[in-house]
């Protein structure tokens, strides 16, 4: 059974027949064509699927398109204008806080989130926020310090920037 689902994605409002059963993340990635979104583990345990709805972080693989009726979602493609990197995105480049880049989509966005709740975290309260984005690649060490980077940037005000 198909339903309709209306929701805001990255500023622009989306209508869109899915079946009932469609999750979030297949709606992003298969009928709006935003693929920063990855599939990964499919149970919630590895954050790279995470968005943001109505502000809130949420693990795509787990909510169903129906869920988002109504919402505001942000995915890694609406963070900045393209052409450009958010002060997070530029953080992650700087400090060298990704790798492969799975797991990046979702480590930025949940910083964004932590930023906008405690934009000066120490970094116990950063690996607590980032508990359940997993990364196979980096250590952590160096998204501890990009998320340290970014705080900093926001702090100061940094707009997004071009990328070079």
């Amino acid at each position: 059974m198909n339903v309709s689902v209306t929701l805001t994605v990255n500023g622009m409002e989306r209508r869109l027949d899915v079946e009932g059963r469609t999750l979030l993340v297949q709606l992003l990635r298969d009928h709006l064509g935003l693929t920063g979104t990855h599939v990964g583990c499919e149970t919630s345990q590895c954050g790279a699927c995470t968005v943001l709805v109505d502000g809130d972080v949420v693990k795509s693989c787990t909510m169903l398109a129906a869920q988002a009726d109504g919402a505001e979602v942000m995915t890694i493609e609406g963070l900045a204008p393209r052409g450009t990197l958010h002060p997070v995105q530029h953080a992650f480049w700087e400090e060298h806080g990704l790798q492969c880049g799975f797991c990046t989509s979702g480590m930025v966005l949940k910083t964004v989130a932590l930023l906008a709740e405690n934009p000066d975290p120490d970094d116990a309260e950063i690996r607590h926020a980032l508990d359940g984005n997993l990364c196979r690649c980096t250590g952590y060490q160096p998204i501890v310090a990009s998320v340290k980077s970014a705080a900093k940037k926001l702090a100061n005000g940094e707009q997004p920037a071009p990328v070079r």
